[in-house]
């Protein structure tokens, strides 16, 4: 019986202290980020590699993704006879939904996993434990650029798939389902609102520190040689998108409270 109950307790124990690991280490990255020196060339240079990376799988993404949303809600709405509400839905989808989620998937997928790879390297090259023998902290030095330079591209990509999106939208809606142009614009404008982009921004803007402060625990704690540093990309991968959908899911239940719907 003890043997079992260890057995059942270890993987949640285990996962329990990681998870207090990586709370510790974002409390870490917001004391640091008020530090000085703060790292300007090393937050550039991390920024310009992640907007690198993602810009364009970014944009090839939001087309489609706007064209399904648009193409589903239109039938949608068509077989319930409100074609002119599809402006609203499907922009409405795409802004508070569609583009910070899709925005966070590629930044965790392809930035995410090379900051991990790249801690991960240097944690095996003990790089990280030299560092720390020669008085330079790690977490302001490198973590802390990289988790502010994945909130910045977050932030602005989250734009980036809100145009392309909407536009795609637009075309699929309009010109494949011949929707009236008009009756899709003005929709948008009867029901849409302000907080409805700070929402979807905001999203992405926590998308971007859950997505970075993963990566960066789990570059700086690989289990052990290159296979460890393997792992440790898997892992952060599959652990930030897990986490931001919950995180999707409370933000998205928070801001339904606190703003009320436009008209009501």
């Amino acid at each position: 019986m003890g043997v079992t109950r260890n057995s059942v307790l270890s993987p949640v124990n285990g996962a329990l202290t990681q998870a207090g690991n990586i709370v510790e280490l974002f409390v870490d990255v917001v004391r640091n980020t008020f530090r000085r020196p703060f790292q300007f060339r090393e937050f550039i240079e991390q920024a310009w590699f992640i907007a690198s990376v993602t810009i364009l799988p970014t944009a090839l993404v939001a087309i489609p993704f706007g064209a399904v949303v648009s193409l589903q809600t239109g039938s949608l709405i068509k077989q319930l006879g409100a074609e002119s509400f599809t402006g609203a839905a499907s922009v409405l989808a795409v802004i508070q939904q569609g583009s910070p989620l899709v925005t966070a998937l590629l930044v965790a997928g392809a930035a995410g996993s090379a900051v991990t790879a790249d801690l991960g390297s240097r944690t095996i090259r003990e790089e990280i434990d030299a560092m720390e023998v020669l008085g330079i902290n790690p977490i302001q030095r490198l973590v802390v650029p990289r988790v502010l330079a994945m909130v910045l591209i977050a932030v602005l990509l989250n734009g980036l798939v809100s145009v392309v999106g909407i536009a795609g939208g637009y075309f699929f809606n309009v010109i494949l389902q011949g929707g009236n142009p008009g009756a899709y614009i003005s929709s948008f404008s009867a029901f849409a609102q302000l907080p409805d982009i700070w929402s979807g921004e905001i999203k992405a803007a926590v998308f971007g520190v859950i997505a970075g402060v993963i990566s960066a625990y789990k570059g700086l704690h690989p289990s052990g040689g290159p296979k460890g540093v393997g792992e440790a990309v898997n892992q952060a991968v599959v652990i930030t998108f897990l986490l931001l959908f919950f995180a999707n899911l409370i933000l998205t239940m928070v801001y339904l409270q606190i703003v009320p719907a436009k008209g009501s």
